[in-house]
């Protein structure tokens, strides 16, 4: 979603790596491999020749940046950290040296019984961050986990595995956040989230945003500080992202939130551009050039996630959609509709739809994916199947009149796409479809109509869309267009403009949908509230206010 418009300059790494070499082979793995190496002078992956620094050394705490944990399994779950003693230098404060770092996972807070322990290398090629995979636990309980390295202990975080595949599991609470613009307001939602009682926290993407951050945080308006002039900047390169990582999560509330809480994370566009489209960015770059600055982005975002193995990006390539369950109760296919997607129709932005939006050769999710996702609905046996994503799903109309506008950049914009998935969803008897969304800094409650242009169709499924944390800043509960979206589009159930977070416990027989907001963000502190409450039950798709 746009923030400010304007026209970025590449850097000359970027365009000399470009010169270099042609998008055809760019686009093999080999190419993008050479080429990202090329433009960021990264070492090769594994380079065991980097010396070992005593971590006795390092004088300051190294974990600035907190923990974090994701993706869990029955029996396994990520830990994150990243060592960074001036998390806002190029190289973090440490030289480029690897450094070990021993973990453990407890059953208990104060670590008197542990369950799993063992060491892990923060190598420098991976800006010494530390992705743990941690096998053979216990499914379905909470665990406890810390880092140390030289004489520093992390925060304790506090993490879970799922249930067993086959297992029977009566009820999850899951959160769903998305955009948490730094420049916009402080992150005030993820204080309240932090001491919320989820089980697990989607990010629907815009984790990160590549505009320029100035001396004073933007609305956040810093007296007590001055942010280095380095974040006043687009991010561009390789360094550009890490810096910008290191900035956000240096906020305490979003360190509080993943202390508390396992994510599950994909992106939106922000993480690399706004409203890129695969290789096609927004301004007019050559698309070898712009797959460049993607695989930087990619790399980045990678380092700085709670994410597994086969989620390590390959040069400008990544695949982040994945699959977990949560017994029988839930089956969650998490979407990446950033990376194939075809380019938007007519200019992007606001537009009344012709044509292409219908073609079925344009699609949101490319044809792998698409057949991944299907397939996975055909195989499910899960009573919820719940599909974590990035744009609006439903269809958004902005006008009273006919034909209306609607959004090229969300599904609106890939008609074709989105009818293909619904008459999957149909094909494969799936009852219970909840889709979750972000990107738009509104909150949303839809129902998910066979024949949107026909309030009688039938009800396929829910789509429920999280406000931003801090993107658009403080908000209103009814913007200035909220009676005309609402008679536009009479499967809308709700719509507030506020920052927050939505959970939703799904149960046995029903789901509960609570939609949280706070006043403001552009000051810190503020209360949270619930703006509103929805049922769904088992069978009968679509919103009711509980």
């Amino acid at each position: 979603m746009t923030l400010t418009p304007h026209a970025p300059q590449h850097t000359p790494e970027l365009r000399a790596a470009a010169r270099h070499i042609g998008r055809r082979r760019f686009l093999t793995l080999t190419g993008a491999a050479a080429a990202l190496a090329f433009a960021v002078n990264l070492p090769a992956t594994g380079a065991a020749s980097a010396a070992e620094l005593d971590a006795r050394r390092i004088d300051t705490d190294p974990f600035t940046l907190g923990v974090a944990s994701g993706d869990p399994l029955p029996g396994s779950v990520v830990l994150w950290t990243r060592l960074a003693p001036v998390p806002y230098q190029p190289d973090g404060g440490l030289p480029a040296e690897r450094v070990t770092v021993d973990w453990e996972l407890a059953n208990d807070e104060q670590f008197s019984s542990i369950a799993r322990s063992g060491t892990a290398t923060a190598h420098p090629e991976f800006h010494h961050t530390v992705h743990v995979e941690v096998d053979g636990l216990d499914p379905d309980r909470v665990f406890y986990y810390r880092f140390r390295t030289g004489t520093w202990i992390s925060e304790t975080g506090r993490t879970r595995t799922a249930p067993l595949a086959g297992a029977a599991a009566s009820s999850l609470t899951l959160a769903a956040v998305s955009c948490q613009a730094y420049t916009d307001g402080y992150y005030t939602p993820y204080r309240h989230l932090a001491q919320d009682d989820v089980d697990i926290v989607f990010h629907l993407g815009d984790y990160l945003y590549e505009y320029a951050v100035n001396s004073v945080g933007g609305y956040r308006n810093y007296t007590d500080r001055t942010l280095p002039a380095l974040f006043n900047r687009e991010t561009m390169t390789l360094e550009d992202y890490r810096l910008r990582y290191a900035l956000f999560k240096t906020d305490p509330d979003l360190r509080a939130a993943h202390a508390a809480h396992p994510f599950v994370v994909t992106w939106d566009d922000h993480e690399t551009e706004n409203n890129y489209a695969d290789d096609i960015p927004e301004n007019s770059v050559p698309p070898e050039e712009f797959l460049l600055r993607r695989a930087s982005a990619y790399r980045a975002y990678w380092e700085n996630q709670p994410l597994r193995l086969p989620q390590r990006p390959v040069g400008p390539d990544m695949q982040l959609y994945r699959r977990l369950q949560w017994g029988r109760l839930a089956q969650f296919d998490v979407l990446d509709t950033r990376q194939y997607r075809s380019n938007q129709a007519y200019g992007d932005g606001s537009q009344i739809p012709g044509p292409d939006v219908d073609d079925p050769a344009r699609t949101m999710t490319g044809a792998t994916q698409e057949r991944w996702l299907l397939d996975g609905w055909r195989d499910s046996t899960a009573l919820w199947n719940v599909v974590p994503q990035q744009v609006t799903f439903a269809q958004r109309k902005f006008d009273l009149v006919t034909p209306s506008r609607v959004s090229m950049d969300a599904w609106d914009g890939y008609r074709a796409s989105r009818r293909r998935v619904l008459d999957g969803a149909k094909a494969a008897a799936v009852e219970n479809l909840m889709v979750l969304t972000g990107d738009v800094h509104v909150g949303y409650g839809f129902d998910i109509k066979d024949d949107f242009d026909d309030p009688d169709s039938a009800t396929l499924g829910t789509e429920i869309v999280a406000t931003s944390i801090a993107s658009g800043r403080d908000g209103i509960d009814k913007p200035a267009n909220w009676d005309t979206y609402m008679q536009a589009n009479p499967h809308m159930k709700f719509y507030n403009g506020r920052r927050g977070y939505v959970t939703v416990a799904l149960g046995q027989q029903l789901a509960r949908t609570d939609f949280k907001t706070v006043p403001y963000v552009t000051t810190p502190g503020a209360p949270v509230t619930t703006a509103a409450s929805f049922v769904t039950e088992v069978g009968e798709p679509g919103l009711t206010p509980a």
